[in-house]
């Protein structure tokens, strides 16, 4: 049987041409504001050997971009992605000049000023011409251009979820021609008019209609049919891709790893790469740092009122679970006139006795929350994440709430998403309980640097206004 071939469309048809500008594009970029910016700043060329540099900056410019995924299609890559992945290219780019600079000797040969301008303005271009590049093919592919066509295999609960996102999703550029199943009947659901067919129809249909991609989200209780699918869209130019049914699991990033060519898929694991964990142990250093020497004053201050207005330590200290749930101590300034840290532990209600008078303020304010940034830079806390639950709640709430453990994946926090989202104060039910919990693993799975950003910036106006502490 002859072999049909799709029609992928213009873009489609030069896209080896397209990845070879776009790779080449970057690095001229770079090179170009370096020379206008040398002439700018009347830079001699025999001082700082420009055209060396040129070459060094265009030589690890593309194998860095192409390490932290930046060439990777635009289809399915969100604009947040996009320029964090830029960022974090051009951040190790200008770690490795620094490094050759420094090895070689040659780094006083450097125009400092040129420089610095220069390692400002290429991320700003690029950040722009990426974004608009990746915009228009946005657009493109929602006005019907450059489109792929597509079938499923197999009606479930996870091709239907396929079906509504590529139905609510059209940038993805995605023409969904319907479905085929064996066993498939009006109840399931409310997609009949896309039926096409049963499994052994699938090839044929491939062929006639020139499919791009084939979506196979078969149960493994049809092995011997998806077998002999497989065999017979061999003779078809398709791609042809396995749906795995994991979102019924709270899914943390689920990157694909192999062992040996064994295909895996990330069900539950830490949800930063090593940079990204860099990244977030940095912001947490400085910005800890700053808070203890900008607000020591204050700090003293509370101090001293906590020691005069009841007796007992300043500080109160209490077990909670920390990363992977190992015990770590968290501080917190005295509110209340007991220290509880046993097997039971009584949450704080409004109006409760054990409150001193000092204490009522600082919960109300969080200002009892300050001395955890010296948690933060122990390394035990982080500046956002999952608050952290004294021993005996954790211990209770495990047995009670599903993926509960899994918010302890990740460093506790000084505030965290629930708390900016109003899940702060006392739980006195398992409902409040668990829609913390579901803010803390959805957390895990959405982390960004922009969310730990946007969540630090929320803080301070949410807990000036929550009346839920007491």
């Amino acid at each position: 049987m002859a072999m049909i071939h799709n029609n992928p469309g213009i873009l489609r048809n030069h896209s080896s041409e397209i990845l070879f500008l776009q790779r080449i594009l970057d690095p001229t970029i770079a090179i170009i504001l370096l020379i206008a910016l040398a002439q700018l700043y009347d830079i001699n060329f025999e001082i700082f050997d420009i055209p060396s540099f040129a070459i060094i900056v265009f030589l690890l410019i593309l194998p860095i971009f192409k390490a932290v995924g930046l060439y990777r299609p635009y289809r399915t890559l969100s604009i947040q992605l996009l320029v964090g992945r830029l960022l974090v290219g051009w951040s190790i780019l200008l770690v490795a000049l620094l490094v050759l600079g420094y090895i070689t000797k040659t780094s006083h040969y450097y125009a400092r000023s040129l420089l610095l301008t220069w390692s400002v303005c290429v991320p700003i271009t690029l950040f722009g011409m990426h974004i608009a590049v990746w915009r228009f093919l946005q657009q493109f592919r929602k006005s019907g251009r450059n489109s792929r066509s597509a079938v499923i295999v197999g009606l479930n609960t996870i091709s239907q979820q396929l079906i509504d996102e590529i139905a609510s999703s059209p940038e993805l550029g995605i023409r969904l021609h319907g479905f085929f199943d064996d066993s498939y009947n009006e109840e399931q659901g409310s997609h009949h008019a896309l039926l096409k067919g049963n499994l052994s129809q699938v090839a044929e249909y491939v062929r006639k209609k020139r499919i791009d991609v084939v979506y196979i989200t078969c149960s493994t209780e049809q092995k011997d049919q998806v077998t002999t699918l497989l065999q017979d869209l061999l003779d078809t130019t398709a791609c042809v891709y396995f749906v795995p049914d994991v979102l019924t699991f709270h899914l943390m990033h689920g990157r694909p790893y192999e062992i040996n060519g064994i295909p895996l898929v990330a069900i539950w694991e830490v949800p930063f790469t090593d940079v990204q964990y860099l990244l977030k142990r940095s912001i947490d250093v400085i910005v800890a740092t700053l808070a203890v020497v900008l607000l020591f004053p204050v700090m003293v201050c509370i101090a001293i009122a906590v020691k005069l207005s009841s007796s007992g330590p300043i500080f109160f200290r209490q077990r909670r679970y920390g990363l992977h749930g190992q015990e770590i101590m968290v501080y917190k300034f005295r509110s209340m006139r007991v220290q509880e840290d046993g097997a039971v532990v009584t949450q704080a209600k409004r109006g409760d006795s054990r409150v001193t008078t000092v204490g009522a303020f600082l919960r109300k304010t969080s200002l009892d929350e300050l001395p955890q940034f010296i948690n933060v830079l122990q390394g035990r806390m982080s500046i956002v994440g999952p608050r952290p639950h004294a021993v005996a709640h954790n211990e209770m709430y495990r047995k009670l709430i599903d993926g509960y453990m899994l918010r302890h994946k990740v460093k506790p926090g000084i505030t965290g998403w629930a708390q900016v989202n109003g899940c702060r104060g006392e739980t006195e039910t398992l409902e409040k309980m668990q829609k913390r919990i579901d803010y803390d693993l959805d957390y895990l799975k959405n982390w960004s640097l922009q969310l730990d950003c946007q969540i630090i910036m929320q803080t301070c106006f949410v807990f000036l206004r929550d009346q839920n502490a007491y």
